[in-house]
């Protein structure tokens, strides 16, 4: 029987791996010294920090974002200087339901934001008679009168108007209905202009709430 040169080579091989001071010298590379386990230990520092920034990038710009108000236009719900966070994220798979408190670019300054309530929904029929607000859409042809349990008792929304929401136009008041530049001054908002819902009041913590859709509509 003939056996190759290559054999022996893979016979050397084996035997030293069993060879006992081999397996010292295996020993001593695995053992880290301080000096190397101080560097591991900062590197995955560093790379725990770097994943957390882009963690924090990536929610605060595309997610949620953080907004103070200003001014009086949504009390008594809404006070200035309150800190509130803005879901970015579900506007992007459905429209605004009506009643979400959302913030808006403002149509006069692109700077600036609105904090505003949604009212009316594309294509519907909206009308402010008698200090109500009145809305009429394919379910309800006949019209309904707007529920506002978010309003102090006896505010009355004016002045009288009538207006038709075209596509992905939006109808968006003031809570604090004397005090509010919305769509009854600068008329229908565009979608493209909603930035997103609000969801938390986060200060002050003695107004602490989420805020969730509202379902009686």
């Amino acid at each position: 029987m003939l056996i190759s040169p290559n054999y022996f080579n893979y016979m050397k091989k084996i035997l030293s791996k069993l060879n006992p001071k081999n397996w010292a010298a295996k020993k001593n590379e695995d053992t880290l010294t301080p000096q190397s386990s101080a560097k591991l230990f900062f590197l995955e520092l560093f790379k725990l920090a770097l994943l957390a920034v882009i963690t924090i990038f990536l929610v605060r710009y595309f997610l949620f974002k953080p907004f103070y108000v200003r001014g009086a236009s949504m009390e008594p719900n809404f006070f200035d200087k309150e800190y509130l966070i803005i879901d970015e994220l579900t506007y992007r798979l459905k429209e605004p339901h009506r009643g979400d408190i959302i913030v808006l670019k403002s149509p006069l300054n692109k700077k600036e934001y609105f904090l505003k309530r949604v009212i009316g929904l594309p294509g519907e029929t909206l009308k402010i008679r008698d200090g109500q607000v009145m809305i009429y859409n394919e379910e309800m042809p006949d019209g309904f009168v707007l529920k506002e349990s978010y309003l102090p008792n006896g505010l009355k929304t004016v002045p009288d108007a009538s207006v038709v929401l075209g596509e992905n136009k939006f109808f968006v008041l003031g809570d604090n209905r004397f005090s509010s530049l919305d769509s009854r001054m600068i008329g229908p908002i565009d979608g493209s202009a909603i930035i997103g819902r609000v969801i938390l009041r986060g200060w002050p913590f003695d107004r602490v709430q989420w805020f969730t859709p509202i379902s009686d509509y």
